[in-house]
């Protein structure tokens, strides 16, 4: 193998979402947000897969994302644009039958004057301060509301469940939208895994469906294989990498393997507790992650494979993330387009 392969693990990635969809009641549908061209797995892929186990709205960030979707589903499936209408949307959500979440008033005003005809949702701002409209900004477009397909917010902190302003948003979603006959959604990942309270008519799930938190009970979908450019034996005090920061402490084996921080393996994951695994033995990330190449310890194998795997069952995409000093959303958005893809499932 001469480049690396991103395996997607399908059937997880649906089991996934059949779970976070067993969590809320009967009448709450299930959604999945496949923006970032599926969390950086493929969006068609993912989408299409999880169309098949039953999800019909999906959610995208852009218009672009949008088209590429509506052309792997088809036009049964509702396609949600959280960036709402900007100024050159209107032909890209007219042709593909994407729903703008409306997230001001001039896109507001916008909407009516270009795609007045078309289907629309709104986005509510509850107290994120990140993107939607505010209480005075929505008050004088309530009556209007009652047509949208979906009026949504979004929790700023429910990875912290007992964080108080998970209540507060709550308090403020239905102060301004109890009455209106529009169905209505607040969860994502979080949300869905703060209870029914929580999920109105529809969660949309993220980050849980491809294998990260605060779904903790989440199947890992994303699994990375690396080849191995070379081996080297280096004499006990000689130094590996850029700064001399590793020292053997021993004759030492290093292997050289074909990804760095160009693929999305940030280069603060280096120095901790990150290990290559050959046949399920983990061998040390030593010296630091440089653009296309990683330096492994393989001193302990009996052989070393050709290809040796970073992202597995058991090394998974928040492990990599504590180790870099960010989340798994950062880490799984980022890998690498020089990886090919293998689906399975």
């Amino acid at each position: 193998m001469s480049t690396s392969t991103l395996h997607i693990n399908l059937n997880n990635l649906c089991q996934n979402w059949r779970d976070l969809d067993a969590q809320s009641a009967p009448h709450v549908e299930t959604a999945a947000v496949v923006k970032a061209d599926g969390y950086g797995l493929g969006s068609a892929q993912v989408a299409t897969a999880l169309q098949k186990a039953g999800a019909n709205s999906f959610f995208v960030a852009l218009p672009s994302e949008g088209a590429v979707l509506r052309k792997a589903l088809g036009n049964a499936a509702k396609i949600y644009v959280f960036s709402g209408m900007m100024l050159s949307d209107a032909k890209t959500l007219h042709d593909h039958k994407l729903i703008p979440m409306l997230n001001a008033p001039e896109q507001m005003m916008r909407f009516r004057t270009e795609l007045p005809d078309a289907d629309f949702g709104i986005q509510l701002d509850t107290g994120m301060n990140r993107l939607g409209m505010e209480a005075n900004e929505f008050a004088p477009h309530r009556d209007s509301a009652q047509n949208a397909q979906l009026i949504i917010s979004h929790l700023a902190c429910a990875d912290t469940p007992d964080h108080p302003q998970n209540r507060a948003q709550l308090a403020e979603f239905h102060a301004l939208t109890d009455g209106l006959s529009a169905r209505r959604s607040l969860a994502a990942t979080g949300g869905t895994l703060l209870g029914a309270e929580y999920h109105f008519d529809l969660c949309r799930p993220g980050i849980g469906l491809y294998g990260g938190h605060p779904f903790t009970n989440a199947a890992p979908v994303a699994t990375l294989s690396i080849p191995v450019i070379q081996t080297r034996v280096v004499a006990a005090g000689e130094t590996v990498g850029y700064s001399a920061t590793w020292v053997a402490q021993r004759n030492s084996r290093v292997a050289t393997i074909a990804a760095g921080y160009a693929d999305g393996l940030i280069r603060a994951m280096g120095g901790g507790d990150i290990c290559l695994f050959a046949d399920g033995i983990p061998c040390p990330i030593i010296g630091r992650v440089s653009m296309d190449l990683i330096t492994v310890d393989v001193t302990d194998l009996d052989h070393v494979p050709d290809q040796m795997d970073l992202l597995t069952e058991t090394q998974t995409i928040e492990h990599l993330a504590d180790a870099a000093g960010t989340i798994g959303y950062e880490i799984l958005t980022n890998l690498g387009a020089r990886y090919a893809r293998n689906y399975a499932g």
